[in-house]
């Protein structure tokens, strides 16, 4: 029998265990549950402990963030498959079977995301994750059901498995041999797009992630940083040049990095215009941190060879901007 471990990472969360651990707790019984604390200075500990005693607890000794949190985590956890869940998702009955089925019956399955919704409107998708991720030719990620800021409406257009680029960490489930044997998350990243880096170098390592949309989940979003928040823009856009110098051929690598430049000051051009510079500082600081970081980027490269047709679409922002696709399923797949 597979042997699934829950894993929800918390810092100072309090109110969200309280509001999301029952539905985890009531539907779950297919795998054992942790939380996972980052050194929280809240009364989360005490809650657990008072209200949920049945739910193994593991102390971080810092918040390293999301990927130093897991990776100091899981090493603690014997499992089959983690299940890295964020502490505002609410799951629903029988969520865990057809994810179960999956990874029982494909043995090609190493990493797989179930059907991600809006916990504040139900009838669409979230944010982070969607129904299944990819990224575009210069790195930017979208998802099935999610193009920037677009949400569709869940209109069982994604209820089916399909093979994906990568897979949420809103609600992430990976065999524990292939998330030990890449070496965890990069730690580089703290938090944001560290699972897009993660599912990348599984790709190039010849693993396959999937999207399951027979589960369902819902996810509150934000709850760490907003897409308000200027530091989610400075950590998404830093990241996403942090997997390209890592997951490419360096002299493709070297190319996109260029062109980003370009649209990079698009993108901060197009927030002046909306009146917030904040994230249009955002967007040079991160640049700024990726140079300061690009030797140790690169010497993180892997020994593999790399994944060639890593891309679903040549340029989303091209698609989204100048071609005003607002839906994956008429988006022009290269």
């Amino acid at each position: 029998m597979l042997k699934i471990a829950v894993v929800i990472l918390n810092w100072n969360g309090e109110a969200l265990l309280e509001k999301f651990l029952p539905s985890v707790v009531a539907y779950s019984k297919e795998a054992d549950v942790y939380v996972a604390d980052n050194a929280s200075t809240d009364g989360s500990i005490s809650f657990l402990r008072q209200h949920y005693p049945e739910i193994s607890i593991i102390q971080n000794s810092e918040n390293g963030g999301y990927a130093k949190g897991y990776n100091d985590a899981l090493p603690r956890i014997k499992a089959d498959v983690y299940c890295l869940l964020n502490s505002d998702v609410e799951v629903t009955k029988d969520w865990l079977k057809p994810i179960i089925l999956e990874f029982n019956s494909n043995p090609g399955a190493s990493l797989i995301q179930p059907k991600i919704l809006d916990y504040k409107k139900k009838n669409h998708f979230e944010y982070a994750g969607a129904a299944g991720g990819y990224i575009d030719k210069y790195g930017y990620p979208f998802c099935r059901g999610r193009i920037f800021q677009e949400l569709e409406e869940d209109r069982g257009q994604y209820n089916d498995i399909q093979e994906i680029f990568w897979a949420t960490g809103a609600c992430l489930f990976i065999r524990s041999e292939v998330f030990h044997g890449l070496g965890g998350f990069d730690e580089d990243y703290f938090a944001h797009q560290e699972e897009i880096d993660l599912c990348w170098r599984a790709k190039n390592n010849g693993y396959k992630a999937y999207y399951v949309g027979t589960s369902e989940v819902y996810h509150l979003g934000g709850s760490t940083l907003s897409n308000m928040n200027p530091k989610k823009t400075y950590l998404n856009f830093r990241n996403s040049l942090f997997s390209i110098v890592k997951n490419l051929p360096a002299k493709k690598a070297f190319g996109i990095v260029i062109i980003r430049l370009l649209l990079d000051g698009l993108a901060g051009i197009n927030y002046l215009f909306q009146g917030r510079p904040k994230h249009a500082w955002a967007i040079i600081q991160a640049h700024f941190s990726f140079y300061k970081h690009l030797g140790k980027m690169n010497r993180k490269r892997g020994n593999t060879g790399f994944f060639k047709k890593y891309y679903l679409t040549k340029s989303i922002v091209w698609s989204y901007y100048v071609n005003h696709v607002k839906e994956f399923n008429i988006l022009i797949k290269d």
